[in-house]
């Protein structure tokens, strides 16, 4: 029977504009170090923008965090790395050291599990789960969390794909559209 294994994800800094190649060379590293035990995703931070530029929509891919590599690694030690995976990081071509590390050979901090939430959704790499709501437009809900909370709304759109609706909001007298996410809501 295996035991389930804990991952935690940490931040290394990079050379800025070396993030790729940093990715790169760790993917590979773990391999031939064999360390594909420990040393799980290697992700560079980014976002595909849409820019419009003399009335033209280009689509780019933007850094969100130049000089930052995010690697998801085992956490057998008490939400510690092994220090054969801290090694083969710290001394991978590129890398400058971790993001919450004292220095002095001391082990980083990982990331808490909200921040990491946050910036694969940003990336496009859903974590969550889906949420089967069954609402259509016009329909009134109750809001659950957020601002808007123990309010009223009028559903007036639905993107499942993004897990949200927009409803109108009576804020001091005035409708407000605004942006709900399934999670946030409940039927009446």
């Amino acid at each position: 029977m295996s035991e389930e294994i804990e991952k935690s994800w940490f931040v290394v800094h990079t050379y800025s504009g070396y993030e790729h190649k940093v990715k790169a060379n760790l993917e590979s590293r773990t391999q031939t170090m064999g360390m594909s035990e420990q040393i799980f995703r290697i992700l560079v931070p980014e976002q595909e923008v849409t820019t419009i530029k003399d009335g033209e929509a280009k689509q780019t891919i933007e850094n969100d965090f130049p000089g930052y590599v995010l690697v998801e690694m085992a956490t057998p030690q008490e939400g510690n790395m092994t220090d054969e995976a801290w090694y083969v990081v710290r001394n991978t071509p590129g890398v400058t050291g971790f993001l919450g590390s004292h220095g002095a050979g001391s082990k980083p901090n990982s990331l808490l599990p909200e921040e990491v939430e946050l910036l694969l959704r940003r990336m496009g790499m859903v974590t969550r789960e889906t949420v089967d709501l069954d609402v259509e437009i016009g329909d009134a809900v109750k809001i659950i969390a957020g601002p808007f909370s123990g309010m009223e709304g009028i559903v007036t759109s639905i993107d499942p794909e993004k897990q949200a609706i927009e409803a109108t909001v009576e804020v001091f007298g005035r409708e407000t559209p605004t942006e709900l996410s399934f999670t946030d809501i409940d039927t009446l």
